[in-house]
């Protein structure tokens, strides 16, 4: 038997990010895939970020992940969502080339030291039951082959045990055109890991050749557009591509509805949860049965392909009532598809059973990540792979676990929100999740993650030495602004050309940027004697950019802050990981029933948990010591 560190099973997402993290980190990597073709698909929407999601991406990279990078050679279009919102709004989206985007990785993958790849379904996890727990030790493969290893992340998507539905239709299969797997599930139910089903969608695939654009509205990319990466290994897309606006009509969702009979969403045949935040076109009419209009995307799927993606028509209604409905939509009156939507049904396991490393409760050095934990959308996968990839090569080579807090991370939150309250349906993230949102901003993802990324060996001296040099830039500028004044006579001229009041008296710089439509930039053209500070320190727009918003957004920064460290102290208050909770009559019965099955490892993470409530928590804090 060939052995290994660690294994990654599947090649998603999460399997891509886990296997190049644990690999680069210097753990013997071995890469399980069923197509080698198919690494880090889009199964779905091709595309990468939007709101919450984008956050996700950059601190993925500010890490030293590689999806942002990938991101950035494989743009065609780049978007930043939420400019007119405050910054902490700020979400990159990039609709990214389908096929390029899967070569890059497996250009990456295959040339990446100590990882390697064997194309083969895994059946089953082999286990070492000699201890307290069972340990995992390796892997069986369809074609009978055994691969040993100290650690497994399993990140097999919606693989296991896939069922695909259309209509009344329905065939085994991961996507349209893989097979399923079979055979994980049960051997990790035999070791007391418990599962469920879930439920996602996707819609027909359609040819540009029988769409007219001329009848449909197109949506630009960014004039300057920005991208995901801080490393200097990308550049800002150069030819972006159109996408564009498509409506539905009262006659396209009564011929929808004439279908809704033989829909599986409808007739019971599908048990598995769906996604709230992404429904399929059925479950919109139901549940918005007063609109008579919904906006659809039309979005190309590369730069040398004639297929387009129509996003927010996902259905699993029959193929015939799926064409009559396209047809009746304005620009697709003649339009031929490639494919039917479809939905799918797969296995999950609850995340309640995982650490915040997400290795198993119940066994020992088995990690699981991605839709399998129950989320949806490729930056979630991508997050926990990384996170379970760096876990795994830790605990192979005797060093601590990476965790991150919420107050430090989307992934933090992300992670924390699926041990602590589990998921009822495929998790997706938001901004509104997040409780320290103006701290977790897009643009300081770099300041926040990069050292982190560098204690843990996924980024070079290069990028290091630039990051440092970055920080140096803005905490210089920073500095010059808040000590250094402006007389009235010098930003007169300034102010007036922006119809905002002049100064009573000087002040501050870092004051003067305070003031509403006041920008940083603005005010180092007016000073001479900035603008030559900024040149002579080769400080960036981007420097000016992190600045500023460190600037406008100082009293919310600080008291964000504030709070976040009060909260730091319930988490450095621990819990003993067999605590008898049942023998605390003091608490609730929902408390102890909540407390017995997740097993919080902090008061913290207890007062997290729905059902937990603060008397409860005050009960464990007089316990546990205040």
């Amino acid at each position: 038997m060939e052995h290994y560190d660690i294994i990654v099973i599947g090649a998603g997402h999460a399997g891509c990010e886990a296997a190049s993290a644990a690999a680069r980190m210097g753990a013997r990597t071995l890469l399980l895939t069923m197509d080698m073709t198919k690494m880090a698909t889009m199964s779905c929407n091709p595309a990468v970020g939007g709101v919450a999601k984008g956050q996700i991406v950059r601190e993925i990279d500010a890490l030293g992940g590689q999806m942002g990078e990938v991101t950035d050679l494989t743009t065609i279009q780049f978007r930043m969502l939420n400019r007119s919102k405050g910054a902490a709004m700020w979400s990159p989206r990039a609709q990214c080339d389908k096929a390029r985007f899967s070569q890059e990785w497996r250009h990456r993958l295959e040339n990446t030291e100590n990882l390697y790849i064997w194309q083969d379904s895994a059946v089953e996890i082999l286990f070492d039951h000699s201890g307290a727990k069972p340990r995992v030790r390796g892997v069986k493969t369809r074609m009978g082959v055994e691969f040993g290893a100290q650690t497994v992340v399993l990140t097999a998507g919606t693989f296991l045990a896939g069922l695909m539905h259309c209509g009344r239709a329905n065939a085994t299969g991961g996507r349209a055109g893989d097979a399923a797997s079979t055979g994980i599930t049960e051997s990790l139910v035999a070791v007391g890991i418990e599962t469920g089903r879930m439920k996602t969608g996707t819609p027909a695939r359609l040819d540009a050749r029988t769409i007219d654009f001329e009848a449909l509205e197109p949506q630009y990319g960014d004039e300057h557009p920005a991208k995901f990466s801080f490393s200097d290994a990308t550049q800002p897309v150069q030819r972006q591509l159109p996408c564009f606006l498509v409506y539905t009509s009262k006659e396209v969702h009564d011929i929808l509805r004439e279908g809704f009979a033989d829909s599986p969403l409808f007739n019971g045949t599908i048990k598995g949860i769906g996604p709230r935040y992404c429904p399929s076109i059925e479950d919109k009419l139901r549940t918005f049965a007063d609109k008579e209009q919904h906006q659809l995307f039309l979005e190309p799927e590369g730069d040398g392909t004639n297929e387009y993606y129509l996003n927010g028509f996902s259905s699993s209604l029959p193929y015939d009532v799926q064409m009559r409905a396209l047809h009746r939509i304005r620009g697709l009156e003649d339009v031929h598809a490639y494919r039917a939507g479809y939905a799918i049904e797969y296995d999950y396991f609850p995340p309640t059973q995982l650490r915040h490393t997400l290795e198993s409760k119940m066994v020992d050095n088995l990690y699981f990540a991605g839709q399998i934990n129950g989320t949806t959308g490729y930056e979630e996968a991508a997050a926990q792979g990384l996170v379970a990839g760096v876990n795994a090569a830790l605990r192979v080579q005797g060093r601590e676990p990476f965790v991150l807090q919420r107050d430090e991370a989307y992934i933090g939150v992300l992670i924390d929100d699926l041990v602590t309250k589990g998921v009822d349906e495929p998790y997706r993230m938001f901004t509104s999740r997040a409780e320290y949102r103006i701290l977790l901003r897009q643009d300081n993802a770099d300041l926040r993650l990069t050292p982190y990324g560098r204690k843990l060996g996924l980024i070079g001296t290069a990028r290091w030495q630039k990051f440092v040099e970055k920080k140096s830039r803005v905490e210089s500028l920073l500095q010059y602004v808040r000590s250094h004044s402006v007389k009235i006579c010098e930003i007169q001229n300034y102010l007036i050309s922006l119809d905002l009041p002049p100064l009573a008296q000087g002040c501050k710089i870092f004051d003067l940027v305070l003031r509403n439509g006041v920008s940083l930039a603005g005010v180092i053209g007016a000073l001479p004697r900035l603008a030559k500070f900024v040149d002579d320190n080769g400080i960036g727009e981007s420097e000016i950019e992190e600045a500023e918003i460190e600037i406008k957004y100082s009293g919310y920064i600080e008291r964000e802050r504030l709070v976040a460290d009060k909260l730091h102290r319930l988490e450095n208050i621990a819990i003993p990981a067999d605590f008898d909770y049942a023998s605390m009559q003091s608490l609730t019965i929902e408390a102890r029933q909540k407390l017995m099955r997740i097993r919080p490892t902090t008061i913290a993470q207890a007062s997290r948990i729905p059902g937990v409530s603060p008397a409860d928590v005050n009960v464990l804090l007089v316990r546990f010591g205040r």
